[in-house]
């Protein structure tokens, strides 16, 4: 037969003490309860005294406790915060290198229309030019300096055509094709361009080095000084070149022969104006046909 079950919190000491300090605690509340209930009825005004102190001494520890529930809670707010910063400080990097890109292509834009009005003004001022067009690239690697324009005999480029760009001179017409021309350019050293300096009109030769730059050379005067500054621009000696197109400035003050750098960097440029030559070549005179001389008359 199976023993009857017990009801009691066990053999352990702790389970009874346990038990007992419940009952205990619930007792003592109700007591507790039952004293503040009667005075509260009986004098109203020591209870409100009571409930003040009672008060008094829980606010603190109430205060404390909302401090470290609204630490506790804000972790999560805060970890979501931190995240969602992170977020919108890798969105406003890309706004603003996408920003800066447009910023450089707006500039790079500003400075190419400037160069365009530039050139523009320069055309309707020019008295023969042929066409504007883009220099697609220049030859900077080798002693030899040439460019390519991406206009051609189609366009009425020819062969010795001068070339210049909104600061100055940039070279000549050596090589045509239907649509590109080559353009030797003045920093190369079988160009040649004569000039004359503008403060005094004194004649020189500017003559290329192959290594972006050039030397100014006087003409029909011995030791002549080339100062510092002194600004080189064509004579139209020659028939090529229009007189009055900016060349060169002296870099360094010498006698005879001086280095110098010219106005328009082939490098910097993206569009140039080609023009007609300054004085046609001479149309040749037709060549005289011999006329046969009259047979004798038979006798």
């Amino acid at each position: 037969m199976a023993p009857p079950r017990n009801h009691r919190p066990g053999f352990s000491r702790r389970a009874q003490y346990t038990v007992f300090a419940g009952y205990v605690l619930a007792a003592s509340g109700a007591l507790v309860g039952a004293i503040l209930l009667l005075i509260s009825i009986i004098d109203p005004r020591a209870f409100a005294v009571f409930r003040g102190a009672v008060r008094e001494a829980t606010t603190p520890v109430s205060a404390g406790l909302d401090w470290v529930w609204d630490g506790v809670s804000s972790v999560p707010r805060g970890i979501g915060d931190y995240f969602g910063a992170v977020d919108e400080n890798r969105q406003l990097r890309a706004r603003e290198a996408a920003t800066r890109r447009y910023l450089m292509q707006a500039r790079s834009l500003n400075r190419e229309n400037a160069r365009l009005r530039t050139l523009l003004a320069l055309r309707d001022r020019s008295a023969s030019p042929v066409i504007a067009a883009r220099l697609v690239n220049s030859s900077a690697g080798s002693t030899r300096r040439y460019a390519t324009l991406n206009a051609g005999s189609s366009q009425g480029v020819l062969r010795g055509q001068p070339v210049r760009g909104p600061d100055g001179l940039i070279g000549r017409i050596v090589e045509t094709s239907p649509n590109t021309a080559s353009v030797l350019l003045i920093l190369d050293p079988e160009s040649i361009v004569p000039v004359r300096r503008t403060r005094d009109g004194l004649s020189a030769i500017v003559a290329g080095l192959g290594n972006g730059q050039v030397e100014v050379r006087t003409a029909g005067v011995v030791n002549a000084p080339l100062l510092a500054g002194d600004v080189f621009v064509t004579s139209g000696t020659g028939g090529l070149y229009p007189p009055g197109i900016p060349v060169a400035r002296i870099s360094r003050s010498q006698r005879d022969v001086a280095p110098a750098r010219v106005f328009a960097e082939p490098d910097a440029l993206d569009f140039a104006l080609v023009e007609r030559a300054f004085l046609q070549p001479p149309v040749p005179r037709p060549t005289p046909t011999p006329t046969p001389s009259p047979e004798p008359a038979a006798e």
